[in-house]
């Protein structure tokens, strides 16, 4: 049985309440993920099969986070591999992945009803981005500058929020976007291959067309459970429908205090309203804080009473009062960034609070430059929540389109950003050739290559190029699928794809090429490394060498949140957007730029969102453990220019008696006793103690 002594008596009653609909209403810093994971091993204590409980998530990392947890909670599973029942003790444990992640898992069984192959690939944005790019060179007039990123976000957008999500949309992007459209879903489909948006679309779809699926899934999932509810969106909300109407065994766990991504599709009305849905819904709020003071509570209950459309909580703590909210005021950003690190290292000498227990929260990326300026003039170490994700880098871009292509060479994407690299005699007018045959004869490029009717047309050594080419992702593909008798098959995992990609990154002289473009030999290093670390990554799950890349190259796609662990444990300051920071906590946050025109930002009030961003606020607010430094400048730098700034109006819904002004802290006297040590502590850490 699992001990629920130790939940306090609201957390407890979610973790007991294991049938029909239920909304857990878990305000910032009250336990949430404790009682998600309770509650799966409570009800598998209950009696319920593991393999009925589904937990769905946003991230890989809240997902990979909650399975460890519920696993520590779970008995351990059987040592055989197989049950009396013939299922495997994998088989026999919750699922608990993302709305993407659980999709893929649907669509692997599924898809070829609705017309696609097993094997599909998942595009990342980046080759989104090539796909709509080449739409648009065959369709734009010359001379007219299209923003290909703002027509991808516009279809991501009518994908996942309908009309209602373009609203205040710049109508040509509009216009175009709907033109492009049905383009851009042939074009992939073409290539059987999804992007993040069509893997719930195609899986409602499947559900639509056919029930037989829908009901497979209804009776594997016969527990469902939604974190982060507030944050679902249109189609993720009918994809959690469509599993729980019938069974109705359905609990979300979420904030509305804490749903700060409508720009992205989330609809809070999916929270507020779920009595339309589930009427016979059971509401448990936890409101016991275990994160901060009662003083940075007492402030966030008060910023966030201003939003009336809202489920009613109040955040209390037993934590004491705490440090009262520092108030800063500076001429301008530069002042500002310099004075915070000032602060952080002031912390860090006198009071020996290390950098890493120190956040500073920011509204727009723009806002992070004189920040960084000033940590680096410093010698602060620091990391940019939001920098550039290891799989951004172009090595590894070059190698994931190699695998991609010859695990389908009819993925044009990859096929064409590999064709020439390193250079093979396939010059973009080639490519472009070839990309032009492609799409007389409607069929792939790869398929053009291998035409001898199309390689005809051109000069024999470059025909001898093209075949060679193809020549080479035939020989290389035909590793990864022996075709030999089922007998004689090799056992499983006899080919290591480490050992494989090694052999065609040798052939290629890719690794050759990276040190010849790299004037500087440690940044070439650095490249070479990063994919000798991937590699070995590559033998994962899979009996075969084609499952174990199939599944590589979807937790690689799937898993956006990746972030260098290095980095993340290093001693270091933290830099991150108040978007980004949900769900993270640091001992001392400063929140920085609260101006009218960035929080709230100037769209907020053309677009009627003021509840977003006091929503936004509230979150920053509620990141801080001990203390709590809110700052603004009267002037702030833009286009080089020194434009004038004005306080927040949310600073107004600070209670005052909550709040320390800088200025008046400054006039009061240190005691003594309390200079004494202070002196002493700043001696030793300088080494003169």
């Amino acid at each position: 049985m699992v001990n629920l002594s130790t939940l306090n008596p609201q957390q407890r009653q979610a973790v007991e309440t294991i049938t029909g609909p239920v909304l857990i209403l878990a305000g910032a810093g009250t336990g949430k993920t404790r009682v998600i994971t309770f509650r799966i091993a409570h009800m598998v204590a209950k009696g319920i099969a593991p393999g009925k409980i589904l937990g769905v998530t946003f991230t890989n990392k809240a997902a990979r986070e909650m399975s460890e947890r519920v696993s520590k909670l779970l008995p351990k599973p059987p040592k055989s591999s197989k049950r009396e029942d013939g299922t495997s003790a994998k088989d026999n444990r919750p699922t608990i992945c993302t709305f993407h992640s659980l999709c893929v898992r649907i669509l692997r069984q599924h898809i070829e009803k609705i017309g696609y192959k097993r094997n599909f690939v998942i595009y990342d944005s980046s080759e989104q981005l090539a796909a709509v790019k080449k739409i648009l060179s065959g369709i734009s007039n010359k001379g007219e500058k299209v923003d290909p990123g703002e027509v991808l976000a516009m279809l991501s957008k009518f994908k996942n929020g309908g009309e209602r999500a373009v609203i205040f949309a710049d109508p040509a992007v509009r216009a175009l976007a709907q033109h492009v459209s049905k383009r851009y879903e042939t074009a992939l489909h073409a290539c059987n291959a999804v992007d993040f948006d069509d893997l719930i679309l195609l899986t409602l779809r499947l559900f639509r067309e056919h029930p037989d699926a829908l009901a497979a899934c209804r009776e594997k999932y016969r527990y469902v459970m939604v974190d982060e509810y507030q944050d679902t969106n249109a189609a993720q909300f009918q994809l959690v429908h469509s599993l729980t109407e019938e069974h109705r065994n359905f609990c979300v766990v979420g904030d509305d205090d804490q749903s700060i991504y409508g720009w992205r599709g989330a609809e809070i009305a999916n929270l507020l309203e779920l009595e339309k849905h589930f009427p016979e819904v059971k509401v448990v709020k936890l409101e016991q804080n275990y994160r901060s003071t009662t003083t940075i509570l007492n402030a966030a209950n008060a910023i966030i009473k201003h939003n009336v459309r809202r489920r009613g909580k109040s955040l209390w703590s037993s934590k004491g009062a705490g440090s009262k909210i520092q108030l800063q005021v500076y001429n301008n950003d530069e002042d500002e960034a310099r004075e915070v690190i000032g602060q952080i290292e002031f912390k860090r000498i006198a009071h020996r609070i290390p950098w890493k227990e120190c956040a500073i929260l920011f509204r727009t990326n723009q806002q992070a430059r004189p920040l960084e300026t000033a940590l680096r003039a410093a010698g602060v170490r620091y990391h940019l929540i939001g920098g550039q994700s290891f799989f951004d880098r172009r090595e590894i871009k070059d190698f994931l389109a190699y695998t991609k292509t010859f695990l389908n060479p009819h993925d044009d994407i990859s096929l064409l950003r590999i064709a020439n690299v390193p250079a093979r005699g396939l010059s973009d007018v080639t490519m472009e050739r070839l990309l032009g045959a492609s799409h007389d004869l409607k069929c792939s490029v790869f398929k053009a290559m291998k035409n001898p009717l199309v390689t005809f047309t051109f000069q024999p050594a470059t025909r001898k190029n093209i075949e060679g080419f193809v020549d080479f992702i035939e020989r290389t593909r035909a590793q990864l699928t022996p075709e030999a008798p089922t007998d004689t098959v090799p056992a499983p995992g006899s080919l290591l794809l480490k050992d494989w990609a090694e052999a065609f990154l040798t052939e290629t002289g890719y690794l050759e090429e990276l040190k010849r473009l790299e004037k500087d030999p440690e940044a070439a290093e650095t490249r070479i490394r990063n994919l000798r670390e991937l590699m070995p990554t590559m033998d994962g799950i899979g009996n075969h060498p084609a499952e174990r890349l199939e599944n590589f190259l979807e937790n690689v796609t799937l898993d956006s949140d990746y972030q260098d662990e290095k980095e993340n444990t290093q001693d270091a300051v933290t830099l991150i957007t108040m978007h980004s920071c949900k769900g993270l906590e640091f001992p001392h946050v400063f929140v920085v730029g609260l101006e009218d025109g960035l929080l709230p930002h100037t769209r907020s009030k053309t677009e009627g969102t003021m509840d977003e961003e006091r929503r936004l606020f509230y979150v920053a607010v509620t990141r801080a453990m001990q203390t709590l430094t809110i700052t603004h400048c009267a002037g702030r730098k833009k286009y080089g220019q020194l434009l004038p700034c004005h306080p927040s109006p949310f600073l107004n819904e600070l209670p005052p008696e909550l709040v320390e002004h800088s200025d008046s802290k400054s006039k009061q006297p240190v005691a003594q006793e309390s200079g004494k040590n202070l002196f002493a502590a700043i001696r030793q850490a300088i080494g003169e103690g």
